[in-house]
């Protein structure tokens, strides 16, 4: 039986009643009559049929009369079908939870169904952690619906039908009550769909988990529900971390990532936090601990060959309660990673200071660098001096590097540097700077000192050519304000922080304080390039006022030497043109003697005109300066106010 057969049935049925009750007639019973047939007319389709269509919109179906519109993006009755105006309504409204439907079972599809080499390239864990979480919720959708099938094959009773007929019938109201907790649930899922397109691992996640502040208990069970699914990959991940070293992160999902780079590298650029990726239920001071972590084990790892960090992160394991095995911790332990992230660095973090000072004897290495590469040495530096001070007088192109360093090595052993150990002995080299045609020794000779692995992650090879930079300053200048109110100073600051340092990155900012520190108060960093210029300048008039003395000397002695000098002959000459010789010779060296000293008075003057212009500019800009003890520099120049008075009368 057809659809316009039941209907022309219940027309018939509908009359006979009326009749019945009526009498056979009467005004009240014809309208009532009307009425019906009325309401009939306007109904083609049965309400049974249409809550069967909407159960198949439920679960993205194309029914008889209800079918989905790619136009609206909707699912609707076509324009064609007489319903009254209420029912297309509450069908529309019904049919709101098959399109909700569609969004999340096609986000599953995209992501899941897919062929293996695209889920290898374009799925990840959290993605798929996701879709499994939904799937399972879909899967109790799937059994309401089962059963509501179950419920609509029963007759929906007329008004006024006999009793018989099962209570367990489905309209389009009671389908409206039954699909009501769904279609909230639904909706949640397609938002959360809909905010994780594009994204992956931890982003995934923290776009999730920004949904889950709401204050309904039911929506609270299931966000928390489905965010320890989401977020069981993300948590192993970290585990694995911490205690392991380990990037687990096939799929790019970790908001750590590590690139491949030089050993003396790997703790400055081979592991980076990605802010993108790091979800909001991981606070960033945790994430840089975690970060830290994972990075002092693969320090200890790779650059130190060790492996005491394993019993290390396993006692750190068992003093939180959390095995070093897969699980045990999941969205919602927050205060149990963080626990588990804190007591592993603190012990490995311990463990990687032991090794640093204890098996490479760090603080032992940065004494070296000061004694050597900054002139704490005394007696060695003399001694250097010494050897090689003929040698670095040659110009630059022309001295052998093989050469110095067997000078080197000459005044190491014949200072108290011989008592050195042999190690640290071994590591200081010579090198010679990039030099012109016109450098000479002393302007490019410098030395170095090889800090090998695990050290050069300390002195890298910038940082190494800040010491050069301070070696060749102090080379020059040999002793000065520098050697006791700089280096001194500054060594005794960076010692207690060397000593008080808890891990590497402690480590590594006191030393970069101590080489800042040292640079500033020598004059050399870069807001003092002004005052450098100055003071080189005043270098460059001390050598040329000692290279005037050289040839006055020299010139004087040439003097002396004629003035002592007598004529050659064997005959005996004459008293009066012996005579006449010498005061012709000593009228001509006086003469000469006069000129030379005439010049010397104008080159003094010159000099000493340079020289004050010199100074007066490089007092004028100390108090300008910006370290303290540069401002303190000028008390020590001035204490007796001299240029002070100076400068004030010009």
């Amino acid at each position: 039986m057809d659809d316009h057969q039941t209907q022309d049935l219940v027309k018939e049925l509908v009359h006979r009643l009326i009749s019945a009750e009526s009498g056979g007639g009467g005004r009240d019973a014809g309208g009532a009559l009307q009425y019906t047939e009325l309401v009939l007319d306007e109904t083609e389709v049965s309400e049974a049929a249409l809550v069967r269509d909407v159960l198949y919109a439920c679960q993205g179906i194309d029914g008889r009369y209800v079918r989905f519109d790619k136009g609206s993006d909707a699912y609707d009755l076509p324009d064609g079908v007489r319903v009254p105006r209420s029912t297309r309504t509450l069908v529309r409204k019904l049919c709101e939870l098959g399109w909700l439907f569609r969004k999340v079972r096609g986000f599953i599809s995209d992501n899941i169904s897919r062929s293996p080499s695209d889920a290898a390239t374009e799925v990840g864990t959290v993605a798929q952690a996701f879709c499994s979480a939904l799937q399972e919720e879909l899967s109790d959708y799937y059994k309401l619906l089962a059963v509501l099938e179950s419920y609509s094959l029963n007759p929906i009773p007329t008004p006024g039908s006999d009793s018989g007929v099962s209570g367990n019938y489905l309209s389009l109201r009671r389908l409206a009550v039954w699909l009501a907790e769904p279609a909230v649930r639904m909706r949640l899922m397609a938002v959360l769909v809909d905010g994780c397109r594009g994204l992956r691992g931890g982003a995934m996640a923290g776009a999730i988990h920004g949904h889950a502040q709401h204050g309904d208990p039911t929506f609270q069970d299931f966000m928390g529900r489905l965010l320890r699914r989401v977020c069981s990959p993300l948590f192993e991940m970290v585990r694995s971390w911490v205690l392991e070293g380990e990037l687990e992160d096939v799929f790019a999902e970790f908001f750590i990532i590590g690139q491949p780079v030089k050993a003396e590298s790997l703790w400055q650029e081979g592991y980076l936090l990605q802010s993108d990726m790091l979800p909001a239920f991981i606070s960033p001071v945790l994430a840089q601990r975690i970060l830290r972590t994972g990075k002092s084990i693969n320090f200890l790892k790779v650059c130190c060959d060790d492996n005491g960090w394993a019993d290390a992160a396993t006692e750190a394991a068992v003093c939180v309660g959390t095995t070093t095995s897969r699980g045990g911790l999941g969205y919602g332990q927050i205060d149990a990673l963080e626990a588990l992230v804190v007591e592993a660095a603190k012990r490995i973090d311990r463990h990687l200071m032991d090794v640093i000072h204890k098996r490479y004897r760090f603080k032992d290495h940065c004494l070296a660098i000061k004694r050597y590469l900054l002139l704490g040495q005394g007696d060695f530096v003399q001694y250097l001096m010494d050897v090689v001070g003929p040698e670095l007088s040659e110009p630059a192109n022309r001295i052998s590097s093989f050469h110095l360093a067997g000078l080197l090595e000459t005044a190491i052993r014949a200072s108290n540097a011989q008592y050195d150990d042999r190690d640290i002995l071994d590591r200081i080299k010579v090198k010679m700077m990039d030099h012109g045609d016109g450098d000479r020794g002393w302007d490019v000779f410098s030395l170095e000192y090889d800090a090998r692995v695990p050290l050069d992650t300390v002195f890298t090879a910038s940082v190494m050519k800040r010491y050069l930079k301070i070696f060749n300053f102090l080379w020059k200048l040999k002793r000065y304000y520098i050697m006791f109110e700089v280096l001194e100073v500054s060594w005794a600051r960076f010692s207690e922080e060397m000593d008080s340092a808890k891990d590497l990155d402690d480590l590594l900012l006191a030393h970069d304080k101590y080489l800042t520190s040292i640079v500033e108060k020598s004059l050399l960093g870069e807001r003092s390039h002004g005052i450098l210029r100055n003071l080189f300048a005043l270098f460059d008039i001390i050598l040329q006022f000692r290279s005037h003395a050289d040839r006055w000397f020299e010139r004087i002695y040439e003097l002396q030497l004629r003035g002592k000098g007598k004529p050659k002959s064997k005959a005996k000459a004459k008293s009066k043109e012996v005579d006449s010789w010498v005061d012709g010779g000593r009228k001509a060296m006086i003469q000469l003697a006069g000129e030379l000293f005439r010049k010397m008075g104008e080159d003094l003057d010159s000099i000493a005109k340079d020289y004050t212009s010199s100074l007066d500019a490089f007092i004028a800009q100390l108090p300008m300066q910006q370290h303290v003890d540069l401002k303190f520099l000028l008390f020590r120049l001035d204490f007796t106010e001299y240029y002070s008075r100076v400068s004030s009368n010009k």
